[in-house]
């Protein structure tokens, strides 16, 4: 019977998300909601588990753990790519990785709800009217003619601007390799970089984390922005320099953000933008429905299932 590890299941939901029943008795799964930041610990837990089910980028699987699990054969993750994971590695070591399909519409949605928490201080009003407090002094921000600008005018992206242009909003958008014609098809404006920080007064990011996008949003695009503006993030952590981001907010320098993205996550206890109340809050939710959790997780148990039979699917590397 092989063993699989689903790991990283923080809501308890992944063994509710699918029929994993269906693989016995050729399968056992176990789930573990718990995050193990630790190598040493993980490899530990993991070491006799010949297969393992991850949740996008939640648990780095380097080379240096897959080393360290000789008995694992099989990795499935959630999505196409997954930067968290030494695909090479694993293919040296003739671990079959093989992806799942991703739902192209929850992350966009989130984005909004975080916008109009933002704009109109959703978070901190509720708490207020709980504490008693009726109508605080400091008023919301209308969308209406006000100026989105969009880094990467992709899947979610365009997504993200036919809303905005619902919202009565103009569209701005920059990606390094978007044209005239792209934009306009989404109802955008394509505007240079300096260009869109300058001129928005809601800034959403929507690209993929890669080499070239890691520490995109620094200071002085910061600096651009307006100190009415707000910055959104639902991508990945890692393409806004935090240090700066976190000055900017504790100066004040703009209105606010909106985060459900973070360099390390969980977010650790004590963090810089826990103390902050210019910032909202998610703890990296924009995939995570019910929906989209039906889909992955009943993919997973295609792969495993595709894996037994010796018949991959959606394998992301060719094993030699």
């Amino acid at each position: 019977m092989m063993r699989i590890a689903v790991l990283d299941d923080y809501q308890g939901a992944a063994l509710k998300s699918a029929d994993w029943q269906s693989l016995h008795p050729d399968a056992a799964i176990e789930a573990f909601p718990e995050y193990i930041g630790d190598e040493a610990t993980l490899a530990h837990r993991l070491h006799t588990f010949e297969g393992v089910v991850l949740m996008r980028e939640r648990t780095p699987f380097k080379r240096s753990l897959i080393e360290k699990l000789p008995n694992l054969r099989l990795i499935v993750t959630a999505g196409m790519r997954n930067a968290a994971i030494d695909v090479e590695a694993a293919t040296e070591r003739r671990i079959q990785v093989c992806g799942t399909d991703m739902l192209p519409y929850p992350t966009a949605e989130l984005a909004w709800g975080l916008i109009l928490a933002v704009v109109r201080h959703i978070p901190s009003e509720d708490a207020a009217t709980r504490a008693g407090r009726w109508q605080t002094p400091v008023l919301g921000t209308a969308l209406n003619g006000k100026t989105l600008g969009i880094l990467g005018l992709g899947r979610l992206g365009s997504q993200v601007a036919r809303v905005g242009t619902a919202f009565g909003m103009k569209i701005a958008a920059w990606s390094p390799n978007l044209t005239d014609a792209k934009a306009a098809e989404h109802g955008a404006r394509r505007v240079a970089k300096d260009e869109l920080f300058a001129a928005s007064d809601v800034i959403t990011i929507h690209l993929v984390l890669s080499e070239r996008s890691r520490g995109l949003v620094g200071a002085a695009d910061l600096a651009r922005m307006k100190p009415t503006a707000y910055l959104v993030n639902t991508s990945r952590g890692p393409i806004v320099d935090e240090k700066a981001l976190i000055d900017c907010l504790k100066g004040r320098r703009i209105a606010g953000a909106a985060l459900d993205v973070y360099d390390i996550e969980p977010l650790p206890k004590h963090h810089p933008f826990l103390a902050l109340d210019n910032v909202v809050l998610t703890p990296h939710l924009g995939y995570g429905t019910a929906e989209a959790f039906r889909q992955v997780y009943g993919h997973a148990v295609e792969s495993i299932r595709g894996f037994l039979a010796g018949k991959p699917v959606r394998p992301i590397n060719t094993l030699p």
